[in-house]
């Protein structure tokens, strides 16, 4: 392998072809496919189940080959197409969001128990939309604000890092646990001032998430770029495996570091604030979905992002079909991710230490 700057990922050698890269493919292929069944079983489950000849019925009847009673027809409509579907199309999208941004974040910051709040993203899009709640009317601008919050947040810890004339991981770390604390302060503040009447709780239900105030059209808005930055994430897979054996052996590769950092940051950071502006404060799926991932198709990054990704949304529709299902009341979707994914956790580090493999 040559070490010369010229060099180009091209360079880094490909595992060999035995069962180490067999077994990724064969990983990813199963999950590409357990993901629309697993939508299916969502799409059909609820306290107003469905069966499969209901929602064939249904489609023929909308796409003009087959009849439906009116009435029935309306009924179906309004269960699948505004309440069902949209949060299903919602927890895959977040869910994706989430765990890709973990597994390039653990691989940028070199530490399997990062997740996608490292910079205070998350905290600063919670800042973000209390802030939106008390200030505005209009949903939208408080889903802005969640944006912004969030961006703001990752902006202050890599700018409090770069004030040490630092670039190191380390100091990326620091300036991030800094921005956390001071996004999380500024938020306990507008709790304090906000209405406790009609804002307050507003804010607590959003910090604790909710799929069902998603619709098609808030869908339609934020989906587009989070599939853009999700796609980004995975297609920098080989970089990030080149920057996994050190900083100088990337460069010597032809691998922009600074770049790739910068890059990945972005684009983890612009996903994660788009989900707490679709669903609120949604936890663990970040940290949870690479690590059974990195177990399944094993630590090389351009298997790991795409497979966390395709892992996050099945978590997080299983979840949501938990939360609608465990009690007589819908329960709060981040609730559900953190009784969950708590114990699962645990379990997967259990089996890491001794070495188990799927």
């Amino acid at each position: 392998m040559s070490d010369t700057p010229a060099a180009s990922l091209t360079a880094i050698p490909a595992a060999p072809r035995s069962k180490a890269i067999t077994r990724p493919a064969a990983w990813l292929t199963a999950l590409a496919l357990l993901l629309p069944a697993t939508m299916l079983a969502a799409l059909i489950y609820g306290r107003y189940p469905l069966s499969l000849n209901d929602i064939t019925d249904f489609l023929r009847s909308a796409a003009g080959l087959g009849t439906m009673a009116p009435d029935r027809y309306d009924l179906m409509h309004s269960l699948i197409m505004e309440i069902r579907l949209p949060r299903i199309l919602a927890a895959i999208l977040i869910g994706a969001a989430l765990a890709a941004s973990g597994a390039a974040y653990q691989a940028v910051f070199v530490n399997p128990l990062v997740s996608p709040d490292i910079l205070g993203v998350l905290a600063g899009a919670a800042f973000g939309a209390a802030l939106g709640i008390v200030a505005f009317d209009s949903w939208l601008l408080v889903q802005l604000g969640t944006i912004a919050g969030g961006l703001a947040a990752a902006a202050a810890g890599v700018g409090i890092s770069r004030l040490f004339g630092s670039r190191s991981v380390v100091m990326l770390v620091l300036g991030g646990i800094f921005s956390g604390a001071l996004f999380s302060g500024l938020l306990s503040m507008v709790k304090y001032l906000a209405d406790p009447y009609q804002q307050l709780p507003a804010i607590v239900y959003w910090l604790m998430g909710s799929l069902g105030q998603v619709s098609l059209t808030e869908l339609g808005r934020f989906a587009p770029i989070m599939l853009v930055c999700i796609a980004c994430l995975a297609l920098l897979g080989r970089a990030l495996d080149a920057m996994s054996m050190g900083e100088d052996e990337a460069a010597s590769l032809g691998v922009p570091v600074a770049t790739v950092r910068i890059g990945v940051i972005v684009c983890a950071t612009v996903a994660s604030a788009m989900t707490v502006a679709l669903a609120g404060m949604i936890g663990w799926i970040g940290l949870l979905a690479p690590h059974i991932a990195r177990l399944l198709v094993g630590p090389l990054n351009r298997y790991l992002v795409p497979a966390s990704a395709l892992l996050g949304g099945i978590f997080l529709l299983a979840a949501d079909a938990l939360a609608r299902g465990i009690s007589e009341t819908e329960l709060p979707i981040g609730v559900v991710t953190e009784l969950v994914g708590l114990p699962v956790f645990l379990l997967v580090l259990r089996n890491a230490r001794r070495g188990w493999t799927v």
